[in-house]
C-alpha cells in the first residue's frame, strides 16, 4: 500500500491566529486538502492554543464525518490530562503522543522509552480502551532497544523524527548517513510488528528517498512545508503533489 498523507493543519491556524479574523480557514483548507486526496488532518492543540485552537477540534472531526469518512482525524501533542481529554472527546483514528515541552517552539525529539515507559504504557492503555491506535515519536537513530521497549508500551506505531533529515537540506551526504539510521531504526520497528509513521521537515524532494529506504512506511505528517508549496502551487495542487511523492497514483 502507498503511504498515507496527513495534512498537519497548525500553520494555517497560526497565520489565521496573527489577526482576529476567521480566515485563512483551517475548516476549509482541510476540505480542500481532503477532497484533493489526502487520507488525513494531524493537529497539535497545544497549551497555550498559539495555533490549533481547542474549538478548532470539533469543527474537524464533523468535517471529516460528514464529508470524507475514509479519512483519519490525528491528534498529536504530549499527554497531559487536558490533552487526553481532548482527544477522548474529540475520538480521532490515531493519537501520536509527542515529548514536548509546552514552551517548545515545535517537536524537536523522541521519547526517552527507557525513562517513560511505565508512563507512556499507561497513557497508551487508556487510549486504546477508547479505541483510539497509538504511535510514538521516536528518534531514528538506530537504536534497536529503543524500539523493543517503545513495543513493550503497547502502542501501535512509532512515528520517526525527520527533523535532522530535513534539517541537511544542503547537505546530500548527511543527509543519506541521516538515512540509514532513520531506516534501521524503521527496520527494527517493523519487526517487532509496529507500524512507522513519519513526519517533520518532509519535502516533495526528500520524502521520495524516504519511502524508497522504507518502503513499508505506513503515514506521514506534512505541515510546514506543504503549507509553504500551497502558497506557490495552491492547495489541491500541492497536495497532489506530496501525493505523487508518496507513491500514490494521482489523476
Amino acid at each position: 500500500m502507498p503511504t498515507a498523507l496527513s495534512v498537519n493543519v497548525n500553520a494555517i491556524a497560526f497565520l489565521r491566529n496573527r489577526r482576529d479574523l476567521p480566515w485563512p480557514s483551517v475548516e476549509g483548507l482541510g476540505r480542500v486538502a481532503l477532497e484533493a486526496g489526502a487520507q488525513g488532518l494531524t493537529v497539535h492543540p497545544r497549551p497555550d492554543q498559539r495555533h490549533i485552537r481547542f474549538s478548532d477540534l470539533p469543527v474537524l472531526r464533523k468535517l471529516i464525518d460528514a464529508e470524507y469518512p475514509n479519512a483519519e482525524f490525528n491528534i498529536e501533542g504530549f499527554p497531559t490530562r487536558q490533552f487526553l481529554d481532548l482527544c477522548l472527546e474529540s475520538r480521532p483514528e490515531q493519537v501520536t503522543l509527542v515529548p514536548d515541552d509546552p514552551s517548545q517552539a515545535t517537536s524537536d525529539h523522541g521519547w526517552d522509552f527507557r525513562r517513560h515507559q511505565e508512563f507512556l504504557a499507561e497513557v497508551v492503555r487508556e487510549l486504546k480502551d477508547s479505541g483510539i491506535r497509538v504511535s510514538l515519536f521516536a528518534d531514528g537513530n538506530g537504536d534497536v532497544d529503543a524500539m523493543k521497549l517503545a513495543k513493550k508500551t503497547g502502542a501501535d506505531r512509532i512515528e520517526l523524527y525527520t527533523g535532522p533529515y530535513g534539517g541537511r537540506y544542503g547537505d546530500p551526504g548527511s543527509a543519506a548517513k541521516i538515512l540509514d539510521l532513520l531506516g534501521a531504526t524503521a527496520d527494527s520497528a517493523h519487526a517487532l510488528g509496529l507500524g512507522v509513521n513519519a513526519g517533520h521537515d518532509l519535502t516533495v524532494s526528500n520524502l521520495s528517498p524516504l519511502i524508497s529506504r522504507i518502503p513499508y512506511l505506513d503515514e506521514v505528517s506534512i505541515g510546514h512545508e506543504l503549507t509553504a508549496d500551497a502558497l506557490v502551487h495552491g492547495m489541491a495542487e500541492t497536495v497532489r503533489r506530496f501525493r505523487r511523492a508518496c507513491g500514490q497514483k494521482v489523476a
